[in-house]
């Protein structure tokens, strides 16, 4: 067996490494690109790990120095045991005393393609390939020479000397990029020997810099600008855990995001959105005149603080209702203009210290200073998390300010986490062995063992069976449970003797006493079962409902704790309360557009359903069109309203596709969209490269287009026309694209459908602008894993983005609210444009 011994040297129960099999000869027969990837792994030493996928499993190299571009240099590669291709997209910390102990970032990532046959290749020492990633390109050698004492062989990767080679003098592409190119994550080496820092106080996150370990104010980089008359702020990106490399962390507030505005002495206060609030906080705009700067731009958040000293939003805009300023504290923590000098190119620390000088002028308690922590962010987000707080804003060190969303800034948002007993298990579905889910129990007040939820993620193979195998003689004929679950949580339940215990993190518990968003973290021997308690008492449970935005509504949502994916335990009741927050930015693009409901009744591992018409289903709300519009047909289905959007999500509706066209006008479509479909294989940077080269050519012939992620793999182009023509000469003309750019770069394009045909390309897909056909819509989950979301974004956020399915149903409204009146789509519907002959004549196509 390939895997053998990769399997043997790992305990799957503790290293969050993905447990995987080789394929079948089936699946390695076929057709697609090859993929490869490097992983920057500081383990005992810092290595690179190279690693090519071949025959179902991926072959790899320990490379201690890391690849060069210099054809002069030969870089060691120590051959290692084989990986699977699971492993990668892995990124994350492997636990100490396991091995291979130490953090692990996907350093690069693309495709191989072979020169000559790469199992002979291989099995005699010599493998010349060229590679296609996000950081290297051009020829490549991997040339065995001998074997350690160890027995491991000892090859050397070699560059070629091409188009893509550059001497190690002018450039080293390892310390010159040396970040993750799937995450934000970096990774900066830990420093060996070095005492572990101490634990975070338990009443304050973590020890405060102090003022003589402050840097220099210096500010490089700084430019002389006029005092803009507006500025946008700097926003976070969510990301679920602590990112690696160098970060400053601050407390995240419960507060309002105000921008200051100082000019000669007037003071002006900004909310996020550019409202101007001086009037509501007159103290506030007294004491930053006090700092008797000429002209600047401050960023800061305001809040109440409650006894305890942590930020109360109730309280908050309690005083702003009853205009009670005095009670708001400024805590300011950036400051990207100062004295006719723009500082947004100044790397954060020095703003920082700048902004820490200008205050110490400060005689006011209404303005302070945002500290950042220095201990382990790990053990200032617990701390955080003890005190009730939000959770952190992580800042990366050196970089600059920018006004919009950046991964440079992330959000962190606290979780509980505690133990349970397993009281049960259910069945597995799909693929997935042993068991399911595992069924929890807590102890009440009155010392009653009480259903407490399930979880249903945080489990791999090995854990499963090993767990499974603990459970089975555990089994017992009736719950263990003063009050036992019913209806779906009872379905197919085991239930046994209720002695193991487990570590459970968790989003929130409901009311009444249920867990939600749960991830198992391991079993627990270090406690009696009778230790293991409620956090807090039942309430009286009532039917759950989910109430849409804007709307008195409420709709009653059945099986509300159904887990529709168990990758990241989503539940039904979830994706119904997205759809619900989502409703005002969805239904413009929703609003009397036939669509077409992919449904997944048992979530997304169960079977799809694409459906069109209502046929005998009863959806919630939703409306039929006049069946006129569409002889010969059943009436087809509308969303317009957020009741309608929340029914869809009750009867089990995960992702809703529109057609190009709007109602009654359905034979004279409003738009053409272009859907970038990529090999999965391919590199991120092909995705991005192959928008912009399909935007330029829109624009060349005349056309403006529109961008949105998939929320899979790809991206759509979509295209708004005046409606004038039928489908037929539209669905044409967006063909006559495809083929163009296919005939352009025919190794990275291709007109033609099927997964043969994309085989280390990119299709480009046309065939949606068919009448009856249907794309995807903005802010629609995809039934994938994950649940990513398909979201309209601006031109000017492509460069950044990692990834076409980077927004969830878990962190997209949060982007939606800060990005306010700045929606990318803004004018989508107020563009005049048609196909003109002109165009036609520009891409070759005859009339």
């Amino acid at each position: 067996m390939a895997l053998e011994e990769y399997n043997r040297k790992r305990d799957f129960g503790a290293t969050p490494e993905p447990a995987g099999a080789s394929r079948s000869r089936k699946a390695q027969q076929t057709e697609h690109a090859l993929q490869y990837c490097i992983q920057k792994h500081d383990a005992t030493r810092l290595h690179y790990d190279f690693r090519l996928e071949l025959d179902g499993t991926l072959k790899s190299w320990a490379v201690p120095k890391g690849p060069s571009l210099d054809p002069k240099a030969r870089r060691l590669a120590v051959h290692v045991e084989d990986h699977p291709l699971e492993y990668a997209t892995f990124e994350g910390s492997i636990p100490k005393g396991h091995y291979g102990a130490g953090d692990v970032i996907v350093w690069d990532r693309g495709i191989w393609v072979p020169e000559g046959d790469p199992r002979e290749g291989y099995r005699k020492g010599k493998l010349k390939f060229r590679l296609e990633g996000e950081k290297l390109a051009g020829s490549w050698n991997l040339v065995r020479t001998k074997s350690d004492s160890s027995g491991k062989e000892q090859w050397f990767l070699i560059k070629s000397n091409d188009e893509a080679a550059r001497s190690e003098d002018e450039y080293d592409i390892v310390a010159a990029e040396p970040d993750s190119v799937l995450s934000d994550r970096t990774l900066i080496p830990r420093k060996r020997g070095a005492a572990k820092a101490a634990p975070a106080a338990a009443r304050q996150p973590a020890r405060r810099r102090s003022r003589k370990e402050e840097p220099a104010v210096s500010l490089e980089g700084a430019k002389p600008a006029a005092l803009p008359d507006s500025y946008k702020p700097q926003l976070a990106t969510l990301v679920e855990s602590v990112p690696d490399g160098e970060w400053f962390y601050e407390i995240k507030f419960d507060g309002y995001r105000i921008m200051a505005r100082i000019e000669s002495g007037k003071v002006q206060l900004f909310t996020r959105n550019g409202h101007d609030w001086t009037a509501k906080m007159p103290e506030q705009a007294e004491a930053l005149a006090g700092l008797a700067l000429d002209s600047a731009w401050l960023d800061g958040e305001v809040v109440v603080l409650n006894e305890d000293g942590t930020p109360d939003f109730q309280s908050l805009q309690n005083a702003f209702e009853i205009g009670r300023s005095g009670n708001i504290v400024y805590y300011l923590f950036d400051m990207p203009y100062l004295n006719g000098m723009d500082l947004s190119g100044v790397a954060l620390e020095q703003r920082r210290a700048a902004l820490r000088a200008v205050l110490e002028r400060n005689e006011s308690e209404l303005l302070r200073f945002s500290d950042d922590f220095t201990e382990q962010p790990d053990s200032v987000l617990d701390s955080a998390c003890q005190m009730k707080l939000e959770g952190l804003i992580g800042k990366r060190a050196g970089s600059s300010y920018v006004s919009r969303r950046s991964s440079n800034w992330v959000k962190i948002k606290c979780k509980h986490r505690q133990e349970f007993i397993i009281v049960g298990y259910t069945e597995p579905k799909g693929t997935r062995s042993g068991f399911g889910a595992l069924l929890l129990g807590l102890h009440g007040d009155d010392g009653e063992l009480r259903y407490a939820g399930k979880v249903g993620t945080g489990f791999n193979q090995i854990t499963l069976q090993s767990l499974f195998a603990r459970l089975k003689p555990l089994e017992r004929a009736k719950p263990a449970l003063a009050k036992p679950p019913t209806g779906a949580d009872a379905k197919g339940a085991h239930w046994v003797e209720p002695e193991l215990m487990c570590e459970v993190a968790f989003a929130e518990m409901t009311r009444q006493g249920v867990v939600r968003h749960s991830v198992f973290h391991g079993l627990r021997e270090d406690k009696p079962p009778q230790a293991i308690t409620y956090e807090k008492a039942k309430p009286t449970p009532r039917a759950p409902t989910a109430k849409p935005s804007g709307s008195a509504a409420k709709i009653r949502i059945s099986n509300p704790e159904r887990v529709i994916d168990k990758s990241i335990g989503a539940t039904k009741m979830e994706l119904a309360r997205y759809y619900a927050e989502v409703a005002p930015w969805a239904l413009p693009h929703l609003r009397q557009r036939p669509l077409a409901l992919v449904r997944a009744p048992e979530g997304i591992e169960g079977e799809l359903f694409f459906q069109k018409h209502a046929d005998k289903l009863t959806i919630p709300n939703i409306t039929q069109l006049d069946p006129a519009l569409y002889p010969e047909h059943a009436p087809l289905l509308v969303i317009d309203t957020p009741e309608a959007l929340v029914g869809a999500a009750q009867m089990g509706t995960l992702e809703l596709h529109t057609w190009n066209a709007v109602a009654p006008e359905l034979d004279k479509p409003d738009r053409f969209v272009l859907d970038l479909d990529p090999d999965p294989a391919l590199p991120w940077k092909r995705m991005v490269e192959a928008t912009q080269l399909t935007l330029t050519l829109l624009e060349e012939i005349g056309l403006r287009g529109y961008l949105k992620t998939s929320g899979g793999k790809g991206m759509h182009i979509v295209v708004p026309l005046t409606p004038g023509e039928g489908w037929a000469p539209v669905k044409q003309f967006s063909q006559t694209i495809a083929r163009y750019l296919a005939g352009l770069l025919p190794d990275h394009f291709s007109a033609v459908s099927g997964p043969k045909n994309r085989v280390g390309r990119i299709f480009i897909d046309y065939l949606r602008n068919s009448k009856g056909a249907s794309t995807v819509a903005a802010y629609s989950v995809r039934a994938r894993e994950g649940l990513g979301v398909s979201v309209p974004i601006h031109r000017d956020e492509l460069l950044d983005l990692k990834g076409a399915n980077l927004w969830t149903i878990r962190n997209l409204i949060e982007r939606l609210e800060e990005q306010g009146d700045d929606d990318p789509w803004a004018d989508m519907y107020d563009i005049d444009q048609t196909i003109t002959d002109d165009m036609r004549e520009r891409l070759g196509m005859a009339r």
